[in-house]
């Protein structure tokens, strides 16, 4: 099943949520950022002492004081026009979260919109991928939520899904 819904990702009661995470792993602003404030500090140590993720790939860590089991800390691409391999990047960075999850157990996983925030991802073409994925594998998980910040986000979830 896929659900699209207003929320705040770190509310969630799932087994997995995703980060929109830095190459850096080093927390930030956005989801990041009030993912890992979330789930205290025992994360960042985990992210630390795995160093980095590559654009387009993602890490799993424990979820600290959160309702989810595990955080998955996907890093998706800076959108640079569309040229650049963004799309690629951004479809490999969700293939990534649901081949974690599942590989670790995970039967729910919550997804934010990865990259359209600061590395402004036009939301739009970025649901789009994030649905495309997510309807690849949605056989394997009993849910797949994505959890919309803003009411406009939410909006355009809702119309490329075609709900």
């Amino acid at each position: 099943m896929i659900t699209i819904k207003l929320g705040d990702i770190t509310r969630e009661d799932v087994d997995a949520i995703v980060n929109a995470a830095n190459s850096g792993l080093r927390g930030g602003g956005g989801v990041d950022g009030a993912i890992h404030r979330a789930a205290g500090p025992f994360v960042m140590e985990e992210c630390r002492k795995i160093g980095g993720c590559p654009t387009g790939q993602a890490v799993a860590t424990g979820a600290g004081k959160l309702k989810a089991k595990m955080i998955i800390h996907a890093v998706g691409p800076v959108w640079r026009g569309g040229g650049q391999g963004e799309a690629e990047l951004l479809r490999s960075a969700y293939e990534r979260c649901f081949a974690l999850a599942g590989g670790h157990g995970a039967r729910t996983i919550a997804f934010p919109a990865i990259s359209t925030g600061v590395y402004g991802y036009p939301i739009g073409q970025a649901a789009r991928i994030a649905l495309d994925v997510g309807n690849k594998y949605e056989k394997d998980f009993n849910e797949i939520r994505y959890v919309c910040f803003s009411e406009r986000d939410l909006a355009v979830y809702l119309a490329c899904s075609g709900k």
